[in-house]
């Protein structure tokens, strides 16, 4: 909020002299994409999810990411590609064009181009024609995981790996692609993963308990950092004489990862892994996208509330989460997608009166800046990369312990220090071989409980930042 607005909202019944105020702008660093402008080139040098693999596979798709228009299909011989969508020749949209074994052929005159945009015919030109040898039309690599077409849009010489995360990787996990779509700016829609405040009120208050009661228990909130690329937050909620503690993650620029939706605390449980995992992609400046993968396992699901039928092109089995609804629900019950498309085409950062619980959010919007520089300045942004491709460990998860509410003391400190004990462990736990580190993982934090009530502090692991 600028300083006349601030001096002028101190005032009750101020909205017509707030109105005469100059306005805020957009923070135009973080929320425009398109190429050559600061956020949109650090979102390129990132693999990003464009497309839903059963979209594509029945024909060619049109797809808008990052102001470009593209088109996304699979050849015969089952190569995916990711080209611009209007045909080099005379403009006509691929998406409409002819999937052939090599690549694709424009409708309009037949122009076939491969999945690298090598222009390999031109058959309504004469023989002599030599133009294909000319020109070259514009191509991403791209390729499918566990459902999801990835395309990386950046400068080819600086391609990094595909991300190895291990919750992509877990035995007995099945997961579910999904596509949402939001008329919004993408910032808006994914800083909410660190705002684990609103949880509690929009999911359980202030309309009808969306996902379980226990997420309207208040929680003890930290956020902090590890490893200068994974921003966290833990919140540590009472459920009678048991403790939970959901640890959940972002990455930049646009990665995120949500514990399982269903914690309900009737009983102990050790490292519950993850819910979704997402990427929020933008469409342009004011559309965007996310594209993600739900969990679904015999642990995840222990209480029969998730349902993979649901999960698919707008559509997710959590309340809240896509548009569509009436509007008498959206008004009764609102969701994410309500709050997150309301805020408008483009939220004003300038306009906001931020409070001590928007540290995440706050922090996020800092960390991405961060990411932007390092591209500004030709040095390689922060990339979720194990070694040589090995697995990459994260972090997100759910975890409840027996542990009585204390019969004198402060149980607000008691359960900040069971979630500094939960992150510490999970993050030491990086160096523990991939194969095992869940289970030694678990067998660290079944002693949480006692080292706590035995007054020990728990191990620094990063910088906390708290309520």
């Amino acid at each position: 909020m600028s300083d006349i607005q601030f001096e002028i909202g101190k005032k009750p019944y101020s909205a017509y002299h707030m109105a005469k105020a100059p306005p805020p702008q957009p923070d135009h660093v973080l929320v425009k994409v398109g190429p050559g402008t600061p956020c949109g080139e650090l979102m390129r040098r990132y693999w990003q999810p464009v497309a839903m693999r059963t979209k594509v596979d029945a024909r060619p798709q049109a797809a808008r990411i990052l102001g470009e228009e593209l088109v996304v299909f699979r050849d015969l011989s089952g190569r995916y590609a990711v080209l611009n969508k209007h045909c080099s020749h005379r403009g006509a949209s691929l998406e409409f064009g002819r999937v052939t074994t090599q690549g694709i052929q424009c409708c309009y005159h037949g122009w076939h181009y491969g999945v690298d945009g090598t222009v390999l015919e031109t058959p309504g030109d004469p023989e002599q024609s030599n133009i294909k040898e000319k020109i070259c039309h514009g191509a991403y690599p791209a390729i499918e995981r566990h459902g999801l077409i990835f395309a990386y849009m950046g400068p080819p010489e600086e391609k990094p790996p595909f991300p190895n995360f291990d919750s992509l990787n877990l035995p007995g996990v099945e997961l579910v692609p999904y596509a949402i779509h939001h008329p919004c700016n993408w910032l808006q829609v994914h800083e909410n993963m660190m705002d684990p405040v609103h949880a509690v009120f929009l999911h359980a208050k202030m309309g009808n308990v969306q996902i379980t009661p226990n997420w309207g228990e208040e929680p003890v909130t930290e956020w902090g950092e590890v490893n200068g690329r994974t921003l966290f937050y833990v919140a540590t909620r009472r459920l009678g004489d048991r403790v939970w503690v959901r640890f959940n993650e972002v990455l930049a620029p646009n990665f995120a990862q949500v514990g399982g939706f269903w914690a309900s605390g009737d009983q102990q449980y050790l490292f519950s892994r993850v819910g979704a995992t997402r990427w929020t992609v933008p469409g342009d400046d004011i559309s965007c996208w996310i594209f993600g993968f739900r969990h679904f396992s015999d642990e995840l699901e222990a209480g029969g509330f998730g349902n993979k039928d649901l999960i698919g092109y707008n559509s997710f089995d959590v309340y809240g989460q896509t548009g569509g609804r009436t509007a008498e629900e959206m008004h009764r019950n609102p969701g994410d997608w309500e709050v997150e498309v309301s805020q408008g085409p483009i939220a004003v950062h300038g306009a906001e009166n931020l409070a001590l619980s928007d540290m995440g959010v706050v922090a996020l919007r800092t960390n991405l800046r961060r990411a932007v520089k390092a591209v500004e300045k030709n040095q390689a942004p922060p990339q979720a990369l194990g070694a040589d491709g090995a697995i990459t460990p994260t972090y997100t998860s759910n975890t409840v312990l027996d542990l009585p509410l204390p019969a004198a003391g402060d149980d607000v400190e008691l359960r900040r220090r069971v979630g500094r004990f939960v992150v510490a462990e999970v993050v030491q736990a990086d160096g523990y071989p991939p194969e095992s580190r869940v289970e030694m993982l678990r067998q660290k934090l079944a002693t949480i409980a006692s080292r706590v009530l035995a007054g020990e502090e728990p191990p620094a692991c990063c910088r906390f930042m708290s309520l």
